[in-house]
């Protein structure tokens, strides 16, 4: 299977023109579920998947932005302690909200460079303690695991508990899906948002969409 997945990603490289662990021009990827029937919310993601210290600066210099590339690394280091080396969320989360008083902000968005930073060093720290492990350098290493998580997932209590209340057979499993990243939060030309060919308010068989910019 990671030989069919590394020849899969040199597919996504050609397409994208982007070279996965490449300073300069970064492939950044997200490790989804690829369950037959959706089960929303129950299945683990890992975004922004091939950042390290090297292709954070080449991120960065894409749209001309530490603060989005920081931010981006920072949502990559969180979902992998949590996901994939099982870290508890709640102490994460913490960790964010008490830099987030420190500079007294209440939005995420309204963390300024130096506070992602911190954020993401006191990460590191937790999931060190946590766990004994660092998150790997090597993207090759982040996804091979990251894709045994998603794996995993499928077996999780919630993931079961939603498959017994909704009549979905454990015996279906899943795929996980490797996905070039495309960010919304770049800049106000790019966004964020949700389509669907019928309107959910009134039922009409019209292409209905949201969005937000920035985001």
């Amino acid at each position: 299977m990671w030989s069919q997945s590394k020849a899969a990603l040199k597919v996504v490289e050609e397409k994208t023109d982007k070279r996965f662990g490449d300073p300069g021009n970064p492939l950044l990827v997200s490790v989804r579920s690829g369950a037959p029937i959706s089960m929303p919310g129950m299945m683990d993601t890992v975004l922004n998947l091939g950042l390290n210290a090297d292709t954070l600066n080449g991120l960065a210099a894409l749209p001309g932005d530490q603060r989005f590339a920081w931010d981006a690394y920072r949502r990559f280091v969180q979902m992998f302690g949590n996901i994939v080396l099982d870290v508890p969320k709640e102490k994460l989360d913490r960790a964010m909200e008490v830099v987030k008083t420190r500079a007294n902000v209440h939005r995420d968005s309204d963390l300024a460079l130096a506070d992602l930073k911190a954020i993401v060093d006191r990460f590191k720290e937790i999931i060190f303690g946590e766990t004994r492990q660092n998150v790997p350098d090597d993207p090759e290493e982040q996804l091979r695991m990251a894709i045994a998580a998603v794996f995993d997932s499928w077996s999780s209590r919630r993931a079961i508990d939603y498959r017994r209340v909704n009549r979905i057979s454990d015996a279906l499993g899943t795929a996980v899906n490797v996905q070039a990243m495309v960010f919304g939060n770049a800049g106000e030309d790019s966004g964020t948002g949700g389509a669907f060919t019928r309107n959910p308010n009134t039922g009409e068989p019209t292409l209905f969409g949201e969005y937000l910019t920035n985001a």
